[in-house]
């Protein structure tokens, strides 16, 4: 594989392994269920990737045949058509008649090129409801970074009857802390599978604005493991 193609199959890999770490570390996490989520969509996004680099041999048969019957169709018209003789000629009305014979062609036109851009925009619009998937996700896993304060577990403080359990150590807190920050890394690659193989403006602003949301994210994060004066190893 070219050195500058995404491998989709190693991210794959690395979202299982991050799984496997997450659910190792906190069995009983919802953010390891979602990590699990987030395997099921990179294992989708391979074949639709795949899939985008394909024709829908399909619809394209279907819009040859439209496209050729029309032109039969125009053909025929003009061919069965009587020409006027010189006389009636005269009392035309030359202008509308060539009016007609525009907008005709123009209406055919347009319909000719929204058949033949129809492939493209059913796969930009299956990439942009991927799209939103990863939205989707990126917003839950900083949900899951809310009740999380580095604060209250280094400084302490009153509990109140509505405050968040503390049931992490230092070093469990920023281990979590890490892998969120590794899937908003993971959940920006798997964009980055959609459109390396569909050249498309719509689908690739998407995706980096997929970039850019879980990049903020993954730095309040980081802003938080600093916080903690440890990153923790394994």
């Amino acid at each position: 594989m070219s050195q500058q193609t995404l491998n989709s199959q190693k991210v794959i890999e690395t979202i299982q392994t991050l799984s496997n770490r997450i659910l190792e570390r906190f069995p009983d996490s919802s953010l390891g269920r979602l990590c699990g989520q987030l395997l099921n969509i990179a294992q989708q996004a391979k074949q639709r990737s795949a899939g985008f680099a394909q024709p829908i041999v399909s619809l394209r048969i279907l819009t040859v045949l439209i496209v050729v019957g029309t032109l039969i169709t125009m053909v025929g018209a003009v061919v069965l058509l009587k020409p006027p003789s010189d006389e009636e000629l005269a009392f035309v009305p030359f202008i509308q008649l060539l009016e007609a014979g525009i907008n005709d062609v123009v209406l055919i036109g347009i319909a000719v090129f929204f058949l033949v851009t129809l492939e493209r925009r059913v796969k930009r619009r299956r990439a942009l409801a991927a799209m939103h998937e990863l939205r989707v996700v990126a917003h839950i896993v900083d949900m899951h970074q809310l009740t999380k304060d580095p604060e209250r577990l280094t400084h302490g403080g009153k509990e109140t009857a509505s405050s968040p359990k503390r049931t992490m150590t230092e070093f469990e807190l920023s281990r979590y802390f890490d892998y969120s920050s590794e899937m908003l890394s993971l959940t920006g690659k798997i964009a980055a599978i959609y459109v390396q193989n569909f050249d498309d403006d719509a689908v690739l602003a998407a995706a980096n604005e997929i970039e850019t949301l879980t990049t903020g994210l993954s730095r309040k994060i980081w802003q938080k493991i600093t916080m903690l004066g440890s990153s923790g190893k394994e």
